[in-house]
């Protein structure tokens, strides 16, 4: 660790991120590097993001050409990468329409104002609440923090947004309870990420997508940590067998560059006219340019291989005895312990080598698509031997 540039850090970046004792220099694929050149197993892709890895040859080459031809230009004008990433995200989604935000709260803002906009446009006023789950984690902005289901966030920022409630996630009763006539759409995480990594119930998730196509409430279905291949499929919803109306993405998307996309159907697509909604930088050609290029690594066989990997990787870790189950879905996972704490073994895994994130009791892990069944091996061995010290 550079004590110059800790130093440097403390006295001059707001204390809003409790940082480990750790400063990461540069990175390759899995593995990353710092500033004494020790090397780390990297489980947690940047939180999601880094869906290629580090550095990944080709994404760098994408994103360096476009950098030498166009850095940006505004959204009054029209640009190459930014219509050819919503070709290809409307095509692999069936979604009739894209808006592009640069982050996962920006792009629940985004679906939040269409939503309600669909609302008042169809039913007038007075229709403008969104039913949320409890646990559930959607953004920090005041509006996200708001959607989100869990009082720990609600606090310090007063007054919060009105206008949403909380159901209890995979009870039917409780959001079939909210949705009334005041209310416009259904926000859910269909895995509960800073939640723990919960996978809500499948039979759960469709009786309430049926709910809201009877009732003309719009389903939002938050795919900012689950979406861009992270479950194995392109978007968890696929995993449940239903068709939102609104699809939120972002974290994995740029490849490690920051984007939000708020996807809507044939329903809602046209709602938000001109002036209606905006972002500077949202669509970036620079950043439009890291997320084609993942997009065109995320075939069905790279998907595929995302699921088996995340079928190896659960089936590695419930042989060690001190993890009590593996949630989640993919390369998406939370390990419940039954004597150690989650924050005390991620302390301990970058003193051995490996970066690991936690979601409240459990510890997550979130590594790039493209890791090796080796470096699973080589992961799960660290892990192992931190679990039975």
């Amino acid at each position: 660790m550079t004590k110059s540039i800790k130093d440097i850090d403390k006295k001059y970046v707001m204390n809003s991120y409790n940082r480990y004792d750790l400063e990461i220099v540069e990175g390759m694929g899995v593995n990353c590097y710092d500033v004494e050149g020790k090397e780390y197993i990297d489980l947690s892709a940047g939180i999601g993001v880094n869906s290629l890895g580090f550095c990944e040859m080709g994404w760098v080459a994408s994103v360096t050409q476009q950098v030498c031809k166009l850095n940006h230009t505004s959204n009054l004008f029209y640009s190459q990468p930014c219509a050819l990433l919503a070709k290809s995200l409307c095509e692999k989604t069936g979604c009739d329409k894209v808006f592009f935000a640069n982050s996962g709260a920006e792009a629940n803002e985004g679906a939040i104002k269409l939503a309600r906009k669909y609302s008042f446009d169809k039913y007038g006023k007075g229709r403008d609440k969104i039913v949320t789950l409890v646990n559930s984690f959607h953004g920090r902005t005041v509006a996200t923090l708001s959607a989100t289901g869990q009082d720990v966030f609600h606090n310090y920022f007063f007054p919060f947004n009105e206008g949403f409630e909380y159901a209890t996630a995979n009870d039917f009763a409780s959001v079939e309870k909210l949705v009334d006539e005041s209310v416009c759409a259904v926000m859910m995480e269909l895995v509960q990420g800073e939640g723990g990594v919960i996978a809500l119930d499948r039979d759960f998730v469709k009786k309430v997508a049926e709910l809201c196509n009877k009732k003309d409430v719009l389903l939002i279905i938050d795919e900012v940590q689950t979406g861009v291949g992270r479950t194995g499929k392109f978007l968890a919803s696929e995993h449940f067998g239903i068709k939102p109306d609104i699809t939120t993405l972002a974290k994995g998307l740029g490849g490690g560059l920051p984007i939000g996309a708020v996807l809507a159907n044939e329903k809602c697509s046209a709602t938000l006219g001109f002036s209606m909604h905006g972002s500077t930088f949202g669509g970036n050609p620079i950043v439009c340019a890291g997320a084609n290029y993942v997009l065109a690594r995320l075939d069905d066989d790279f998907l595929f291989s995302v699921e088996q990997k995340g079928e190896y990787f659960k089936e590695k870790l419930q042989e060690i005895d001190e993890i009590e189950s593996v949630s989640g879905l993919g390369l998406m996972m939370g390990l419940k312990l039954k004597t150690k704490t989650s924050s005390d073994v991620v302390k301990e895994g970058i003193k051995r080598g490996i970066i690991m994130l936690t979601a409240k009791d459990k510890v997550r892990l979130l590594p790039p698509l493209v890791i090796t069944y080796d470096e699973i091996d080589k992961a799960v061995a660290i892990i192992k031997s931190i679990l039975e010290k």
